[in-house]
C-alpha cells in the first residue's frame, strides 16, 4: 500500500531548525547572565538567515571567561541588554525547532532571561546535538564536545567559543548527525526526538520491525519467532507508541518481551476509540502472557442481592442468577467484598447463608450469630427479625444500588468523618476504603446502564462516524468512506433487563469513558433507546467528601 503525508509524520526536509549558541558569564543560569547569542536558522541543509549580538551582562566579566571567549567588558559595555534583544530573538526562533549542542544549558539560560523579563519560557520542540552524537558516533571519537566531533568529523566550520562561530559548528554538526540516524529509520522529527533514548536500547538492533508502521491510530501486536502474540496495545501513533519500547520504557516485563519479539504487526484505525476497542478484543482472543490489564476479564465477578428471597442477603456470585439485582461485573472479589462490607456497615441485612423459605419458623432456642448479637445484622434464621423491618432495610439497599446512591453514601460519609473527628483514623480509612469501592461500583454500573439504554445509538465525533448496539461497537469509519468493517466482532450481550456478561464489560466502560470525555464533540444521527449527552456523572465519594468538609 502506498505510503500517505500523514505516515511520514513531519519530514525532516521540511523542519526549520534554529541552532543556538550562547556564551555566558559562568554557568549558574540563575546568577551568570548571557554576553553572546548566535543563531542560525536552516531547513533542507539551507541556511535561511543568521543572528548574532552581543550582550551587556550588567556586570563584569570574569578574567577566565574573557581569556575563553576573548570577549571584555569593554566589548559589551555599549551592547544592549538581554531583555531588549529578546524580542528579536523570539521572532528569529518563531515556529522553528531549537537546536544545541548541550541544549539544555543555553535554553536554560534563555527560560531564566524569559523569566526576568516577565515572559513565558520557550515552547519549542529542542533537539540536542549532543545526545545524538553520544548515541551515534560515540564509538568514532574520544568525546563529544563541540570542538572534537568538529575537528574529528572535518566539519566545514570550527567552534571558537563565538555564539556564531559555535552556532555554525553545531548547524554542520546536525546535518551529518541527520545522514546517520537515517540507519536507525530516522525520517520524521518525531523519530529524531526520540532517538537519543533509542540509542542505547540493548534491543536497537529490532528497531528496523518498526520500520513499516504508520503515524496513525491502531492495535500493534509484539510476535514470537513461532508467530505467537507475546503483547498487544493500541497507540493513537502507532509508530511513535511502537519505537518508544526501545528507548526507556524500564518496566519489568518489555525487556523479556523485546527479547523473544520477531514481528510487529498492526491494524489500522480511524479514531483512537476504535483502537482501544479493537486492543480489548484482541486481549479476550489471544490473553498475551506479556498483557495483565484487559486479560482478567474472567475473574469478574458480581455482588447480588437475593430478592426472590423471603429475606433477601448479599453476595459474590461468578455469573449473573436469572434472578435478583445485581451490581457489576466488577473488576475483582477483593472489590466486590468491599462494597458488601460498606453496603452491610449501613443497612443491616442478615449476613448467614443459610436458605430461608417462606414458611420458615425458626427452631425453639436458636441462637443469634454474633453479627446480630453485636446489632450490626439481623438474624431471621434465629426468629428475631421482624418481616416489615426487614423489607424496609431491602428496600434501601435497592434504593441505594438502582439510582439513589447518597441513601447508602451518606452515612459512610458521616461515619467516617466522626471517626475522623475522633482520632479514630484507622477505622476512618477503613470506612474510606469501603465506600470508595461502593462509590466506584456505582458510577461503573451507572456508566454501563446509561450506555446498553440506548441501544442502537449513531454518532459522529469529528469526521469518524460510529455505530452502536447495547454499548458494543459495530462500526466506525471516516466520513465518507466506505464501510470496510472491524477485524473482530463484538462481544456477546445480553437482554437489557438483564446484566451485562463478564466479557462485554471492558468494551462498554471504554465507549461510555471515551463518549463522556469526548461529549463536547459529540453529533448525535440516531438513537433507537434512551440517551441523553453529557453523562450525569455520579459524584466520587472523595468529591461528596470534600463538599461535606466545606
Amino acid at each position: 500500500m502506498q505510503r500517505t503525508f500523514d505516515d511520514l509524520g513531519r519530514p525532516l526536509s521540511d523542519v526549520t531548525f534554529c541552532v543556538i549558541d550562547l556564551e555566558t558569564t559562568g554557568g549558574d543560569r540563575n546568577t551568570d547572565m548571557i554576553t553572546e547569542i548566535g543563531a542560525i536558522r536552516v531547513r533542507a541543509g539551507v541556511g535561511l538567515g543568521t543572528f548574532q549580538t552581543l550582550i551587556n551582562p550588567g556586570r563584569a566579566i570574569p578574567p577566565l571567561i574573557t581569556v575563553l571567549t576573548g570577549i571584555s567588558d569593554s566589548m559589551v559595555f555599549p551592547a544592549p541588554r538581554v531583555e531588549h534583544v529578546l524580542p528579536s530573538l523570539l521572532e528569529f526562533c518563531r515556529d522553528s525547532v531549537i537546536v544545541g549542542h548541550n541544549a539544555r544549558f543555553d535554553v536554560g539560560f534563555l527560560n531564566a532571561a524569559l523569566g526576568r523579563s516577565q515572559r513565558p519560557a520557550l515552547t519549542n520542540i529542542v533537539i540536542d546535538t549532543l545526545a545524538l552524537a553520544r548515541r551515534l558516533v560515540r564509538d568514532e571519537v574520544p568525546d563529544c564536545r563541540l570542538g572534537t566531533l568538529c575537528s574529528r568529523l572535518r566539519l566545514d566550520h570550527q567552534p571558537s567559543h563565538r555564539a556564531l562561530d559555535d552556532a555554525l559548528a553545531t548547524a554542520d554538526l546536525l546535518h551529518l548527525l541527520i545522514e546517520r540516524a537515517a540507519s536507525f529509520g530516522v525520517m520524521g522529527l518525531d523519530d529524531l526526538q526520540l532517538l537519543p533514548k533509542i540509542g542505547g536500547h540493548p534491543q536497537v538492533a529490532k528497531l528496523k520491525l518498526t520500520n513499516h508502521l504508520p503515524r496513525s491510530p491502531g492495535v500493534y501486536m509484539f510476535h514470537d519467532a513461532r508467530g505467537e502474540v507475546l503483547y498487544v496495545g493500541k497507540a493513537t501513533n502507532l509508530r511513535h507508541r511502537v519505537r518508544s519500547y526501545f528507548a526507556s520504557d524500564d518496566r519489568r516485563k518489555i525487556g523479556p518481551m523485546l527479547r523473544e519479539a520477531q514481528r510487529v504487526s498492526h491494524i489500522e484505525t480511524p479514531d483512537p476509540l476504535t483502537a482501544g476497542v479493537l486492543e480489548l478484543r484482541y486481549l479476550h482472543q489471544f490473553t498475551p502472557r506479556y498483557n495483565r490489564q484487559g486479560t482478567t476479564w474472567d475473574r469478574y465477578c458480581y455482588v447480588r442481592l437475593s430478592l426472590e428471597e423471603s429475606w433477601p442477603r448479599l453476595s459474590i456470585v461468578k455469573d449473573p442468577k436469572p434472578c435478583g439485582l445485581h451490581l457489576g461485573p466488577l473488576p475483582s472479589r477483593a472489590m466486590a467484598v468491599l462494597v458488601i462490607e460498606a453496603i452491610q456497615s449501613v443497612v443491616p441485612l442478615r449476613r448467614c447463608t443459610a436458605r430461608l423459605g417462606r414458611n420458615y419458623v425458626a427452631p425453639v432456642g436458636s441462637a443469634q450469630c454474633t453479627a446480630a448479637q453485636l446489632g450490626i445484622a439481623e438474624c431471621p434464621c434465629a426468629g428475631t427479625s421482624e418481616p416489615d423491618r426487614y423489607a424496609s432495610a431491602v428496600d434501601m439497599v435497592v434504593r441505594g444500588l438502582a439510582g439513589e446512591p447518597d441513601v447508602l453514601l451518606a452515612p459512610l460519609r458521616e461515619r467516617m468523618l466522626r471517626l475522623a473527628r475522633a482520632h479514630r483514623f484507622e477505622e476512618a480509612a477503613s470506612v474510606r476504603d469501603r465506600a470508595q469501592a461502593l462509590s466506584g461500583a456505582l458510577r461503573r454500573q451507572r456508566m454501563i446502564d446509561h450506555l446498553r439504554r440506548a441501544q442502537q445509538l449513531d454518532l459522529h465525533i469529528g469526521n469518524v462516524m460510529f455505530e452502536f448496539d447495547r454499548g458494543r461497537l459495530i462500526e466506525s469509519r471516516i466520513d465518507g468512506a466506505l464501510s470496510m468493517g472491524l477485524t473482530l466482532p463484538p462481544p456477546a450481550t445480553a437482554p437489557l433487563e438483564q446484566p451485562l456478561p463478564r466479557g462485554a464489560v471492558d468494551e462498554t466502560l471504554c465507549i461510555a469513558r471515551y463518549l463522556d470525555a469526548n461529549s463536547h464533540r459529540v453529533g448525535l444521527l440516531r438513537c433507537t433507546g434512551e440517551w441523553a449527552q453529557p453523562l450525569t456523572r455520579l459524584r466520587s465519594f472523595e468529591q461528596q467528601q470534600q463538599r461535606s468538609a466545606a
